[in-house]
């Protein structure tokens, strides 16, 4: 095996001892591989190999969410750069991602419980999903912070004078309930932070960044494969452990990726008589393709519908949305 890239990382403990691992990636003809090794002493180690396979997307998936697990246990690279890409934001940047850091290290679970009853609670009375009144992030900066005025409420990311205007009142009383013990302005937390604390923080959510891309990536590659061997639809879900509108809900996004899915369509599709189909994308042509139940009322009805099963209704005029947006993208690219 030829190694193409080598680093070597360090650990301390809380005693200041210090302990030494290697990252690589090698190939060897057109198999490549990764892998991680522990050095216990002077010639001792431990090898765990990570991934080995011909995709080097697939392997760079794989070593940049294991090297982020291994980061955030506190294992520092000798030389850095070994995510290929730029590793720490500065400025306001990172003034902002320590606020996000010191609330999840020191969380106010008492304060936070509240904030988010509040929010579940507005979100019924106004029939808005709970993140457009305020996202988990934001409610966690005001359980740890607990702004005491509408000015301290405006320091906080994510909180602009429009929720203010709208929320500042209500989420107040709430935190104006709680002792605190930090003060406004936040400039403090900065220097308070410890910086390994800080640098585990970001890897760890770089750690679940990579998970995402690599379910991503796995799920895509599963989905290619099962269209590839002329699977069906419940087939590959079945592979993916996913149930059917799972998988439609990733075969929309794959379209969205610019990932053609019309050979899986059209063999879910095959026992839908052509004139229902030419009705559902006309429906899509008059209607839009943003909402499904006003289509599904002009194409079946409610009796209907019922009648054939409204999971199943659903079902086709999704897949033949993602028909009808793949066209309408493809014209526009073409206009």
């Amino acid at each position: 095996m030829e190694v193409v890239f080598l680093n070597r990382l360090s650990k301390q403990n809380e005693h200041g001892d210090e302990s030494f691992a290697q990252v690589w990636i090698g190939e060897h003809e057109g198999i490549w591989s990764a892998g991680w090794s522990t050095h216990h002493g002077t010639d001792e180690s431990t090898d765990d190999l990570w991934y080995e396979g011909s995709l080097w997307q697939e392997l760079l998936h794989v070593y940049r969410h294991e090297l982020a697990l291994k980061m955030a246990e506190g294992y520092r690279p000798l030389i850095h750069g070994v995510f290929h890409e730029k590793e720490r934001t500065a400025g306001r940047g990172q003034t902002l991602q320590k606020l996000y850091c010191y609330s999840d290290l020191f969380p106010r679970d008492d304060v936070y419980e509240q904030l988010t009853m509040w929010r579940r609670q507005k979100a019924v009375a106004e029939r808005k999903a709970p993140y457009f009144i305020a996202t988990n992030r934001l409610l966690r900066l005001i359980s740890v912070f607990l702004p005491h005025t509408k000015e301290e409420l405006l320091e906080l990311p994510g909180m602009g004078q429009g929720k203010v205007s709208q929320y500042g009142k209500e989420l107040l009383t709430i935190t104006t309930q709680s002792d605190r013990t930090t003060p406004f302005p936040l400039d403090w937390v900065a220097e308070k932070l410890e910086e390994e604390a800080f640098l585990s923080w970001i890897y760890k959510q770089k750690e679940n960044q990579y998970r995402q891309e690599l379910d991503k990536f796995s799920l895509t590659k599963m989905i290619l494969e099962g269209i590839s061997d002329g699977l069906s639809l419940e087939h590959i879900g079945m592979k993916a452990d996913l149930q059917r509108k799972e998988m439609i809900e990733a075969m929309e996004q794959l379209d969205r990726d610019g990932i053609d899915m019309e050979e899986l369509i059209r063999r879910e599709l095959a026992d839908v008589s052509e004139e229902e189909q030419a009705a559902i994308w006309s429906a899509y042509e008059e209607l839009g393709d943003t909402l499904l139940k006003p289509v599904m009322l002009q194409v079946y009805g409610e009796e209907k519908a019922a009648e054939t099963g409204l999971d199943q209704v659903y079902e086709r005029l999704r897949l033949v949305r993602i028909r009808y947006r793949h066209q309408e993208a493809s014209d526009l690219q073409v206009g």
